[in-house]
């Protein structure tokens, strides 16, 4: 058995011209015999059976990205969502149930080390160039992961760290091991593989030859053509191995998506009424409120959607480094906190649209602690905690100690949150803070954060499925530049908790410290919690359909045409394409239409909608 299995690799090792060292994986093992394959085949559908294939979407992109690779360097941008989910993983998980589905695996096992994960590949999975997809090919991603050449660190760092190795038992079976034992294993071990047959052992021409290659993929749609820094063209695969599979049926719909570089956002909005543009995003109040009153939209032939969602919010906010002096006291951070008027935001210039957000963590279920209320403006408990800590108001209205004003700058990165700032500003002025607004570009704006060059960070996080604590809150990165512990938190207690979190395999344990975690955040008071947005909201022509339900709990952005986990629900509909084309010629006006989906709005958000 060992000798077969090992030929059969060396075969495929042949076939693709690569030398694997037997370092990143394993052939030969037998399967354990008591393993207990799974699948699932009864989660809900949530794409419709009355959508239809063909038609083009026209979407605007605001650059031009500087590399098609999806490592190394200059590969962190925007774009490259859209290349990375046309590639599949071995497993995927449901939308609304949370559950795993398959995707390039059909059955998975888990080990009983808590490390291994057992995978049966889709036969019939194919890359964009027809050639299988095999065991081999995720073999082949540790090395290429790990290989200098790709010149990426934190993914040399993460596949040798996390990732002990692949075993590769035949052409459509293997085991992924992680280096420890971990709770949720199958959100670290559902790897992607990569192309063996297409890029052969990396070498130092790595970067320079692949900045603009087209490369093989897994999933419905493939790059076809594109003209640098103007527009990118993706085409749908003829017969996609993935067509029939129940989670993928009905989706990704169109047969073109084209993405053309219009760099300014009030250009995007006048291409889109001239319907050079699919669709816009309404999530800005004044687009939803203001800009939408334009005749494209009140003749009918434009519809705007609201659509509620229930999935992790970005923890949006004012983060304090606390090795700036002010800082390092506990009550004058509360008093800070005390001091800005969100909801006065909110409510004057936000159109009471957003949602105050409460802590860091919200939407990520019974992880969130739920009790936690961020503080509101107070001006009697701004007076307390200062006088608290030997503060007295100056002549100027402004809190002052041993010669010092509490005067603190605030830098952010766009320009479009700066009639937000002002408003804080306006109002913590009130409470004897002063605020100096500094307005970077986006880029130096995290650097300076990065490097802990800020007194107040505003700014918000990407989100992950889990909530992650260590590379925020941990005192492992604090007081060093390039880590994302922005409040510099060096704190023993929450050390402990993030440690027991990290370490514990028990989800009851693991939901327990969440909660600890969290409700000790806000006891430091590091984090001044602002907006939430728990929804999206989109201007679309009238030929573009949904389902009876427009989106999943997770959906983010209703036209997102590629995503495995939500994406490329909608269809194009040509009768009424050119009905709204007849009318439009006439100038007859058809029904307006307001579409407002409170399907999984979150029960602990209420609100009025106009």
């Amino acid at each position: 058995m060992m000798k077969r299995n090992i030929r059969l690799f060396a075969k495929l090792v042949l076939i693709s011209g690569l030398f694997l060292p037997f370092s990143s994986y394993a052939a030969g093992q037998e399967l354990p015999k008591d393993i207990k394959w799974l699948t699932n085949d009864s989660d809900p559908v949530f794409a419709s059976p009355e959508a239809k294939r063909g038609g083009t979407l026209h979407a605007a992109i605001m650059s031009f990205p500087m590399t098609f690779r999806v490592v190394g360097p200059d590969s962190n941008g925007s774009f490259r969502s859209a290349i990375l989910d046309n590639h599949l993983s071995l497993i995927g998980i449901h939308p609304n149930t949370l559950n795993i589905i398959p995707e390039l695996a059909t059955y998975w096992a888990f080990g009983k080390d808590k490390k291994t994960m057992y995978f049966r590949l889709n036969k019939m999975a194919r890359w964009s160039d027809g050639t299988p997809v095999t065991a081999g090919d995720f073999a082949y991603s540790l090395e290429f992961m790990r290989s200098k050449h790709i010149v990426a660190p934190w993914y040399n760092d993460y596949y040798t760290k996390e990732i002990d190795k692949v075993v590769v038992f035949d052409d459509y079976t293997l085991a992924v091991v992680a280096t420890k034992a971990e709770p949720d294993l199958y959100l670290k071990l559902g790897i992607a593989p990569t192309p063996a047959h297409y890029y052969g052992k990396p070498d130092d021409n790595f970067v320079r030859k692949y900045n603009w290659e087209i490369v093989p993929n897994t999933g419905p749609y493939q790059m076809s053509e594109f003209v640098k820094g103007k527009h990118i063209i993706f085409r749908r695969k003829n017969d996609w191995w993935g067509d029939e599979l129940k989670y993928f049926k009905n989706r990704f719909n169109v047969e073109k998506v084209i993405f053309t570089v219009v760099r300014d956002m009030n250009m995007i909005w006048e291409y889109f009424k001239k319907g050079k543009e699919d669709e816009f995003g309404l999530t800005i109040p004044e687009y939803w409120h203001v800009k939408s009153k334009t005749p494209v939209i009140e003749n009918g032939y434009v519809h705007k959607i609201w659509f509620f969602n229930d999935t992790q919010q970005s923890a949006m906010g004012l983060w304090l480094n606390q090795d700036r002096e002010i800082f390092k006291d506990i009550n004058v951070r509360h008093a800070f906190a005390h001091a800005m008027n969100v909801e006065r935001v909110i409510e004057k210039v936000l159109r009471n649209d957003y949602f105050r957000l409460e802590h860091g963590f919200v939407g990520y279920g019974k992880y969130s602690n739920e009790s936690i209320r961020a503080r509101r403006f107070d001006i009697e408990k701004v007076d307390y905690f200062m006088k608290k800590a030997g503060w007295k108001r100056g002549k100027d209205g402004i809190w002052g100690k041993n010669g010092n004003r509490f005067s603190v700058e605030v830098t952010y990165g766009s320009e479009a949150h700066t009639p937000r700032l002002v408003v804080l500003k306006e109002e913590a002025k009130k409470a004897g803070i002063e605020l100096r607004l500094q307005n970077l570009d986006p880029t130096a704006a995290f650097k300076k954060f990065l490097e802990k060059k800020h007194d107040v960070a505003w700014m918000g996080w990407s989100t992950s499925f889990r909530p992650q604590y260590w590379e925020h809150f941990h005192s492992a990165n604090a007081h060093k530049p390039q880590t994302n512990n922005i409040t510099n938190t060096d704190d023993p207690e929450m050390d402990k908790l993030i440690d027991a979190y990290r370490n514990s395999l028990e989800e009851e344990e693991r939901i327990k410290l969440s909660v600890e975690i969290q409700a000790k955040i806000h006891e430091l008071g590091v984090f001044v919690p602002t907006f939430m947005v728990p929804y999206v909201r989109h201007a679309c022509w009238r030929w573009w359909k949904f389902p009876e339900i427009p989106g999943t709990k997770h959906s983010t952005d209703l036209f997102d045409p590629f995503g495995s986990m939500a994406g490329g629900l909608f269809w194009f509909d040509e009768k009424l394409y050119h009905e709204t084309k007849e009318a439009m010629k006439k100038r007859e006006k058809l029904r307006p239409v307001t579409i407002i989906d409170e399907t999984y709005k979150m029960k602990s958000i209420t609100m009025k909608i106009e």
